[in-house]
């Protein structure tokens, strides 16, 4: 099992959190970015620079990600192809994207989408919260230590 982090979306605290999880669970984790990223020295983290452009991070992911591996994304397409291919998705909220719930996700992101091209407003994401790291910090921990049971 691999981690793969959108690396360009995802908040600092997320990172610091998967830099020290890849150590203590010699997890495998690559963080895949249109711009550099400093990462720290280890054999667990890896740094992906891909050419800039609209979405090419994302499938570079796609490509690589393979089945039972983790992707952490708030990109819901990003997370419904993967959850396709037999990976699982974790937002950096400590949500976990599943089969049971993407597609609704993805109905609710293109509404808005379609909202927000007819000029409403809609006040875009909260502020990245001391909960929301915790989440995350709790849901990556679990999935590691259940896949490292598992496998």
């Amino acid at each position: 099992m691999k981690i793969w982090v959108d690396a360009d979306a995802c908040p600092v605290q997320a990172k610091e959190i998967l830099f020290r999880a890849a150590d203590r669970t010699k997890t495998l984790v690559t963080f895949v970015a249109n711009q550099y990223i400093k990462v720290p020295p280890s054999p667990f983290i890896r740094m992906q620079q891909v050419s800039s452009g609209f979405d090419v991070a994302d499938d570079e992911i796609a490509k690589q990600a393979a089945e039972n591996d983790l992707v952490i994304t708030s990109d819901i397409p990003l997370a419904s192809e993967v959850i396709d291919k037999g990976a699982h998705a974790l937002n950096p909220r400590g949500e976990m994207y599943t089969t049971a719930n993407i597609k609704q996700k993805l109905n609710i992101r293109d509404f808005m989408d379609t909202m927000r091209a007819s000029g409403v407003q809609s006040g875009g994401q909260a502020k990245y919260s001391d909960r929301d790291k915790q989440e995350f910090a709790n849901q990556l921990d679990r999935f590691i230590t259940k896949a490292k049971l598992q496998g």
